[in-house]
């Protein structure tokens, strides 16, 4: 019997990863407001951008990888509605890619731990 019980314990994860579906949702609202630069629907875009970034902060925070903020809250800044930034076609390209980038590897990278003694 003490045996199985340490094995039923393997087979669950030790860690969840929160921060991958808003990381890809945010990966796929950037690629989409790539489209839609220069119309209303990039402002809708620049909410959705900035408060997933937002929430991939509060994950990072949570997992305690505070590197990811470095990243995530100039996303947020930049793709912000309220006083937005305003740069040419070409520079917002490289953003949107570079931000994606962003997106995807925190959402994969960001591991919060799972309670154990439940």
């Amino acid at each position: 019997m003490s045996g199985r019980g340490r094995a039923d314990a393997s087979r669950y994860p030790t860690y969840t990863r929160t921060a991958l579906a808003p990381g890809l949702l945010g990966a796929i609202a950037l690629l989409a407001a790539v489209a839609v630069i220069d119309s209303g629907w990039f402002t809708i875009l620049q909410y959705v951008i900035s408060i997933l970034a937002l929430i991939i902060c509060v994950f990072a925070w949570q997992a305690r990888q505070w590197w990811w903020i470095i990243g995530l809250v100039p996303i947020a800044v930049i793709w912000n509605p309220v006083w937005p930034l305003h740069f040419d076609a070409p520079v917002w390209y490289a953003f949107h890619l570079a931000a994606a980038v962003v997106f995807v590897a925190s959402g994969l990278l960001i591991k919060i731990p799972v309670d154990t003694k439940k």
